[in-house]
């Protein structure tokens, strides 16, 4: 059934499920986009040769990436089961004792001791004691520890929250993406337990799984949609965080409209509401890293196309770490028009090469733009508050060479940071190969949380102290 997509002022939609061979190269040669059955746009014509690739582009990344869904889950499914086979018997010398005796323990995925790939990459779940709660690092560690934890199962989560940070679990959900046909978006929420009742309330959303086709598709599905006042956001973060087919995003949902599993967006407002009227003094933060950082920044916009003053007045922080690019000009301005207007801290947290926040592109043709402070921290650990991060769409022929030396310096550094700064910054033997990978690649080996957990723990004071008085 055909949908007008009445809700936006424009878009543009991409849909590989209904392209053909054919039908997809013509797209590079003629301005006409009505006539491809891929694509639904507001405009009959797209005359930007520069605009039709990307469109060309996004939609070969996505046929690719529904063609290797399965064995990729599969693959991802036996990495992990691996890497948890090992410590579930208590070592590797335990293990092929086991064997020998046929008593092998058989690591289970929903077990709290299960850890996924993200996981296997930094171990490390302990709150820094170091960095107290009036320390004003405070709840950007949290949230960046939070935001590592949501790429666990629920028994993990659960394990975390309440026997090691002594806060309150408030559940963990899968919700539905109904483009997709299935639950693809994470999250979970936590409450902090302290006496004088001034709670904070987080809501953490999960990035992209490594081994998760859908989530890829989310990342590289590029339509868009134009909404009065707001301007041009990204589809396929919409898509993940509940924008509902045709209808958009209704103020509140249909009641008789059945779903396998609940929209993120209102699930997580209606949570909200219920909490924060129990509580005058509770206050709550929205944070994620990769995609989950663009569903975090994406969750108060929605908010506002709504007015939900009550939960904008109520919201203290956005905290992003490696997010991508979420929107055009417009919307930048919109937000930050918004997040001004009730007293909301955005931060984004971006180090050194990392290449997630420096997609989508910033030009003519990608038309995407950051906005808000942005703390960016190079491999020493060394933060400074910039608008934009430096290198800002990663391709550039000057500088593939700077960063591979930086490459290899952090591989180096890997064995080093143990020495200088403790135990707790030792590495997994997982990352340092993913360090070597990132030798071709930089961008790929910055982007793991390990990174941003050391940034909030390691960065200079003083670069925080600049954040919070600019």
């Amino acid at each position: 059934m055909a949908c007008d997509n009445s809700f936006s002022s424009g878009y543009m939609l991409l849909k590989p499920e209904e392209v053909g061979l054919f039908d997809l190269f013509r797209i590079l040669f003629s301005t006409n986009i009505e006539k491809r059955k891929f694509v639904d746009s507001s405009e009959k014509e797209e005359k930007s040769f520069g605009r039709r690739w990307i469109m060309f582009i996004s939609v070969v990344l996505q046929k690719c990436l529904q063609f290797v869904a399965k064995p990729m889950s599969k693959y991802g499914s036996a990495l992990e089961f691996f890497l948890n086979l090992v410590p579930s018997n208590g070592g590797f010398v335990e293990l092929l004792l086991n064997i020998l005796r046929g008593k092998v323990v058989m690591p289970d995925e929903n077990a709290a001791c299960f850890l996924s790939y993200i996981g296997n990459l930094d171990k490390r779940m302990e709150l820094d004691g170091s960095i107290k709660h009036e320390d004003e690092r405070y709840y950007w560690a949290l949230s960046m520890m939070a935001s590592k934890a949501a790429y666990e199962n629920n028994a993990y989560i659960t394990n975390i929250v309440e026997n090691q940070w002594k806060m309150d679990f408030l559940g963990s959900h899968d919700y539905w993406n109904e483009f997709q046909g299935k639950a693809t978006t994470q999250a979970f929420v936590l409450k902090e337990n302290r006496k004088d009742d001034h709670n904070r309330i987080v809501v953490s959303f999960r990035g992209t799984e490594p081994f998760d086709a859908d989530s890829w598709c989310s990342d590289f599905d590029l339509s868009w949609y134009e909404i009065d006042g707001m301007g041009k956001i990204h589809g396929g973060f919409m898509k993940a965080l509940g924008l509902q087919k045709c209808k958009g995003w209704p103020k509140e949902l249909n009641k008789q409209d059945k779903r396998p599993a609940p929209l993120a967006y209102y699930a997580i407002r209606d949570m909200l509401r219920e909490l924060l009227s129990k509580n005058d003094r509770a206050k709550y933060i929205v944070t994620g890293h990769s995609l989950g950082g663009a569903l975090a920044i994406l969750f108060p916009a929605v908010l506002a196309l709504h007015e939900e003053t009550f939960l904008l007045e109520r919201l203290e922080g956005v905290y992003t770490f490696g997010q991508p690019r979420v929107g055009d000009e417009k919307f930048a301005e919109f937000m930050q028009k918004k997040l001004k207007d009730h007293g909301v801290e955005y931060i984004r947290f971006v180090y050194c090469n990392d290449i997630v926040p420096r997609l989508p592109f910033d030009d003519s043709d990608f038309m995407f733009k950051h906005f808000g402070k942005c703390l960016y921290f190079d491999r020493f650990y060394e933060g400074k508050v910039v608008s934009e991060e430096p290198n800002k769409n990663y391709f550039s022929q000057f500088l593939a060479t700077p960063m591979r030396i930086n490459a290899i310096m952090e591989l180096i550094r890997s064995f080093t940071l143990p020495w200088t700064k403790g135990p707790d910054y030792r590495e997994t033997w997982l990352l340092r190969i993913q360090r070597v990978i990132g030798l071709v690649t930089p961008g790929i080996s910055d982007h793991t949380p390990q990174d941003y957990v050391n940034s909030t723990r390691l960065g200079s004071l003083d670069a925080f102290s600049h954040l919070k008085s600019s």
